[in-house]
């Protein structure tokens, strides 16, 4: 057995004799295991390390047993006490306890969170002032957040009624939960708890908060009847334990997390059974715990718990992370499900768009419906709290008199900067959007939210940092918008002293041209332009890939003149940024990908990132003036603007790990292509499906 940093065991096998938990998602990163085997024989026990069950729960006796009888270790595991943003399997645990003492909920007997707390020689890494600050910083995001175990709440603090008396909160649990028993509680504990909140506080409000899976019907609790008998108030609301724990003088638990919770809120606490953080001098304690007894600070209970017991699994990668990286994730699904907390009426979205448009408008108190027509939308209950959604600038007159007619507000919803890895015309969804409630950033005849932010507000150093580190991310793996892993590479000439313009093609009937360009509105035009500007230049043309397949307009015929020197289509935006002194284009964004890089960028057109000195402007727009550096551009256009998405993950990203999945995306396609034959890898890079490439060779078959 070998010990990681953090104190948590790892062994090279473990068996598992549960295939749910054989299957869990980052089990073996957990573990620090190099292979896990299922339910393995007894003559196999000598290639064992160790064995890992569900806890000490009556389902985990087989894993015991055979632990037991081979003389190896058992690992009890267990969900952490961040898990995730709701229940079941959809929603992997994002921390796990590995606890080879006992586990933590089981009073019975030391764990190693309890060991860790009871700690008193020199090398006690609880008094630590690094790890201690570490923990307060923690412990203050957790609160402001509203976080807990589960997510999934309410972001509405929708609270028993308007009762200005304080509350004192009596926790119930589900009826026969292992942590009950386990923590030296039974039913007759709960009824003690109850008539001891009441008779302790005269003139308060006593409220008995019922557990979520009793709430829902699928568990039974304990207080319920009781409550009901003596007329205690019952609370089964959605909202956060920490949304009511903002309004509690007290609470009072057997052995329910919602008190850790309360004490990281800074409400007193009573305990009625032997919870994880009882008898440390943090709270009140009906039962006396012998093998505890050493006083704790706060920060030194959440260090031990938060910090030094569980392992934390990436959302999106599934390795190892520390506990900022998870309690940043769950914030930023509470902070778009905040966002989101309304009714949205969608106008004229397709039906393969409809999927990702519900998640990326997702949340507890959300409500998604897609509608034809304004009437539709009227008749479907659209009212002045809704908020109506349209697909870039689409519909701009119809919705904006509706808006007006219901005071409702209009948000335009268009792919984010960084996308996919295939292309939107290939029904490949977006993994970032940007919602704006202004216009939208490709149209400049109106002020975008992306504008606003540009011209008017400020950007903390924090901010710039994290713009400039990402801004490097970017550059290091070649990113762009679309990031297809083609097979073709850049033929371009030796370089002499004969500098390179480079022109990205664009889509001539998209909205970015028709709007954003209203002098140079072809390519063809813009590669005239770029001739009669930089003669003498090799001007290196890379047509848009929705045009090189045939789904969109803009092929050019190079005619009688000679147009560019060298054309491009397999090779990667990143390769022709490479080589390019200058970049010309109308609205591309490969301009701003330009800039990332510190190319010079002349644009025709007006896209979002001209106008602030960045670029040479041939048409620079009225509204713009304001000097900005290239990091307050990205900080806007790349950090505040848009929200991304993990697919895999199913929640909410950063823009930072959704550069890392859409390297390991681009990366995993590139080694399949590697390997694949070469009619298979010239379909990709025309971008056909191995479907569409099967039918198209048998019709060329039968011709």
């Amino acid at each position: 057995m070998t010990v990681a940093g953090n104190g948590d065991p790892r062994h090279a096998c473990v068996a598992v004799f549960s295939l749910g938990v054989y299957r869990l998602r980052g089990l073996r990163a957990a573990l620090g295991a190099e292979r896990l085997v299922l339910r393995p024989r007894d003559s196999q026990a000598g290639r064992i390390d160790a064995v890992a069950g569900w806890g000490h729960k009556p389902t985990a006796d087989g894993a015991r047993a055979y632990a037991a009888r081979h003389g190896l270790p058992y690992l009890a595991l267990e969900d952490g006490f961040l898990r995730s943003v709701g229940l079941g399997r959809r929603d992997p645990p994002l921390s796990l306890v590995v606890d080879d003492v006992g586990i933590y909920y089981d009073a019975r007997q030391p764990s190693r969170l309890e060991a860790l707390l009871a700690r008193a020689d020199a090398s006690d890494p609880l008094l630590d002032a690094e790890l201690l600050e570490r923990a307060r910083r923690c412990r203050e995001r957790i609160v402001e957040a509203e976080l807990s175990k589960y997510n999934a709440s309410s972001t509405r603090t929708a609270l028993p009624s308007d009762d200005p008396r304080p509350i004192v909160l009596v926790a119930d649990q589900t009826r026969n939960d292992a942590s009950v028993a386990q923590g030296l509680a039974d039913a007759t504990t709960f009824h003690r708890m109850l008539e001891a909140a009441r008779q302790r506080h005269p003139g308060h409000r006593v409220v008995v908060k019922v557990h979520p899976e009793v709430s829902s019907g699928r568990k039974r609790g304990y207080l319920a009847d009781r409550a009901r008998s003596l007329g205690v108030e019952l609370w089964a609301g959605r909202a956060t334990p920490v949304a009511l724990l903002r309004r509690t003088s007290h609470a009072y638990v057997c052995t329910s997390q919602l008190g850790f919770d309360a004490l990281l809120a800074g409400v007193p606490v009573t305990c009625f059974g032997a919870p994880f953080y009882a008898g440390w001098g943090l709270t009140t304690d009906e039962r006396r715990i012998p093998r505890r007894g050493r006083p704790r600070s706060l920060e030194q209970l959440v260090a031990a718990t938060l910090l030094l017991y569980p392992i934390y699994l990436h959302p999106l990668s599934g390795e190892r992370c520390d506990a900022e990286q998870v309690i940043e994730h769950l914030a930023l699904q509470r902070e778009q499900f905040a966002s989101n907390a309304r009714a949205f009426f969608c106008f004229g979205f397709s039906r393969w768009k409809r999927p990702f448009v519900r998640r990326y408008l997702g949340g507890p108190d959300s409500e998604v419906r897609f509608v034809a027509s304004c009437s539709e939308a009227v008749r479907k209950g659209a009212s002045a709290s809704s908020t109506l959604v349209a697909w870039g600038s689409r519909r701009p007159a119809e919705l904006s008199e509706l808006a007006a007619r219901i005071g409702a507000e209009v948000w335009r919803m268009e792919d984010g900067f960084l996308r996919s890895v295939r292309l939107g015309s290939e029904l490949t969804p977006p993994g970032s959007l940007v919602l704006d409630s202004r216009g939208i950033y490709y149209d400049p005849r109106a002020a975008s939210d992306l504008e606003t932010s540009l011209q008017t507000e400020s950007f903390t150093p924090a901010e710039l940092e994290r713009a400039a580190r990402l801004r490097s991310r970017i550059v290091e793996h070649g990113l762009s918008k679309y990031n297809a892993a083609t097979p073709g590479a850049l033929r371009t000439r030796a370089r002499t002293d004969q500098p390179v313009a480079f022109v990205p093609g664009q889509v001539e009937d998209d909205a970015s041209v028709t709007l954003g360009s209203p002098h140079v509105r072809s390519n063809e035009a813009l590669l005239r332009a770029v001739r009669q500007a930089r003669p003498g230049w090799h001007v290196l043309y890379k047509p848009h890939p929705d045009v090189v397949i045939g789904n969109r307009r803009g092929h050019v015929e190079p005619g009688g003149a000679r147009l560019w020197d060298e054309l491009v289509e397999d090779a990667s935006v990143a390769a022709c940024l490479a080589v390019a002194d200058e970049v010309h284009t109308m609205t591309s964004l490969v301009g701003f990908e330009a800039l990332l890089r510190g190319i010079t960028v002349v644009t025709w057109g007006q896209p979002f990132y001209c106008g602030w000195g960045l670029t040479r402007d041939m048409h620079p727009p009225e509204r713009r003036g304001r000097r900005l550096s290239v990091d307050e551009l990205v900080a806007a256009a790349l950090i505040r603007y848009p929200r991304y998405y993990s697919f895999r993950a199913h929640a909410f990203c950063s823009p930072e790990d959704f550069v890392d999945e859409l390297v390991r995306l681009r990366d995993r396609r590139a080694a399949w292509l590697d390997r694949a034959p070469w009619l298979l890898r010239r379909a990709h890079s025309l971008g056909v499906s191995v479907r569409e490439w099967g039918a198209a060779l048998a019709r060329s078959e039968r011709g």
